[in-house]
């Protein structure tokens, strides 16, 4: 059914576009299992750490940010493949995950603390890479299956090992990280290289005994979930009962079980009879954090669905419905495609709700249906450029958003490698860029500020000349300290506030 993809494609935004399945910096298709070095398939995090000053909300106060850059690398060498996806946190902020458009996935360990260096505590070096996905082709429907990473999970630690769930277009996989620092010695069978040995030979049994070895990072395969969405995967939420997850994609919300690959339930189905009628799609879906039974889904629409599956096998019946009214006076072409939600995130608490759409972020009360309890302009300077985002395709970004670990600040991304930060509490914002170009040993990093005409300070930016091919779509906040995570296209930064330095210190 090509054409009801194409037309459901439409309602997602834009054109999908093609990516080469490799690049001259992709790794080998079998993924190093051990330590790697620094350099991984076209990004180098240096050791060189970069401590830079601003000024920005109360009460958080960052000071001083550790940065991870990429290599610069040639125009004719950079690839599509190479662009991160997506960036994920686990659940206690000691490793960090990303994901690219060449289906890999890099896995960053956060250095101990160190009384020589106290400058150290914070900082995340590779841990292990692998390749996650493969691109694919359905020749059923005559369509190419992307390897791009779509989303990562972690999932909460149990044992020494970790867990976490990656998500292209149509498969989920659940991968096993863990540690081997010993190895088996002083087989019967076998000789030191591991050939079989002539049983003739073996005149006595001897006990095999583990020896120690280089700390070696293992990440292994565990379940493969697919064959359940006929469109695309766009997000994937794991439950508080540590049990089942979540995956939707445009249409439908599937719930699986973590132990079982071969089936899964539908929970939502908005597809309509006839796809003529189609007025929405599902654009991002997640699990309450702390009630298992609650989830909440956004649309192209704006509006947001909670669900609770007590009530029904089928959650094609909301419990709550959170729309904001729209005002006629502000009705135009674009209102439809900027009012679309691109991202929607639980506070810590489970009593707001964060979502983004393309101008602004919002935060919903669980208790309050009627309109958002606050609303942040991310870049409202954009609305008189509406007509030539749309021309090239801008205007169906998604930018994602996150909380802190206090719910009290919000963080989300915009063009020109922005990035702001709301404080809910003092109502104040800021402006910051990542920027190679900026960033230097010690340097001081200043708010940015961008003006729409009249009078301009120094350092002010113009709207005109803002590039909106580099955009920060990726961020993600560390559970309880103030370190975020920021992509921006194949590079990663990592801020930390230096007060938190002060006191691990």
């Amino acid at each position: 059914n090509t054409g009801n993809e194409r037309q459901t494609e439409r309602r997602r935004g834009g054109n999908r576009r093609k990516y080469p399945s490799s690049s001259p910096l992709s790794p080998p298709s079998s993924p190093p299992y051990d330590r790697v070095p620094a350099a991984v398939r076209g990004w180098i995090f240096p050791v060189t750490r970069i401590y830079l000053h601003f000024f920005i909300l109360s009460p958080v106060h960052f000071s001083s940010i550790s940065l991870y850059l990429s290599r610069f690398l040639p125009r004719s060498i950079r690839s599509a493949a190479d662009i991160i996806s997506t960036v994920e946190f686990n659940h206690t902020g000691e490793l960090l995950a990303t994901g690219d458009k060449g289906g890999r996935v890099v896995i960053f360990q956060r250095e101990p603390e160190c009384k020589t260096e106290p400058f150290s505590q914070g900082e995340y070096n590779v841990y292990s890479t692998f390749q996650s996905h493969e691109p694919e082709f359905d020749y059923l429907k005559s369509l190419e299956i992307e390897e791009k990473i779509n989303k990562i999970r972690w999932l909460p630690q149990q044992n020494a090992a970790h867990f976490l769930l990656s998500t292209n277009d149509k498969t989920i996989k659940l991968w096993k990280v863990s540690e081997r620092d010993k190895r088996p010695e002083g087989y019967n069978l076998k000789d030191e290289e591991g050939r079989m040995k002539d049983l003739s030979t073996v005149t006595s049994l001897q006990v095999p005994v583990l020896k120690p070895m280089d700390l070696m990072v293992e990440v292994s395969p565990r379940r493969v979930f697919a064959n359940a969405h006929t469109y695309h995967v766009n997000s994937i939420s794991v439950n508080s009962d540590h049990e089942t997850y979540m995956s939707a994609d445009d249409l439908r919300i599937n719930l699986w079980h973590l132990g079982i690959t071969d089936r899964s339930f539908n929970i939502v189905d908005i597809k309509p009879v006839n796809m003529e009628d189609l007025t929405e799609v599902i654009t991002a879906a997640e699990f309450h954090p702390h009630h298992c039974n609650l989830f909440v889904y956004s649309s192209s629409k704006g509006t947001l669905r909670l669900c609770d599956m007590r009530e029904s096998a089928l959650c094609d019946k909301h419990s709550k419905l959170f729309e904001e009214p729209e005002d006629p006076s502000n009705r135009s072409f674009f209102s439809e495609i900027i009012s679309s939600v691109s991202d929607v995130k639980f506070s810590h608490s489970g009593r707001y709700l964060l979502t983004r759409d393309y101008l602004t972020a919002k935060v919903w009360d669980l208790n309050m249906e009627n309109k958002p309890l606050e609303i942040y302009q991310v870049h409202d300077y954009l609305r008189s450029k509406l007509c030539s985002l749309y021309e090239n395709d801008c205007i169906f970004d998604k930018f994602e958003c996150a909380w802190n670990g206090s719910d009290s600040v919000i963080m989300t991304g915009a063009y020109n490698n922005f990035f702001r930060m709301f404080d809910r509490n003092t109502k104040r914002d800021v402006t910051l860029e990542a920027s190679r170009e900026s960033s230097k040993p010690r340097a001081v990093l200043k708010p940015r500020r961008v003006c729409q005409g009249g009078k301009r300070r120094k350092d002010d930016i113009s709207v005109d000349s803002l590039d909106f091919t580099k955009k920060i779509l990726h961020t993600a906040w560390h559970p309880t300290e103030n370190i975020i995570a920021i992509a921006a296209t194949n590079n990663l930064y990592i801020f930390q506030d230096k007060l938190n330095q002060e006191m691990h210190g």
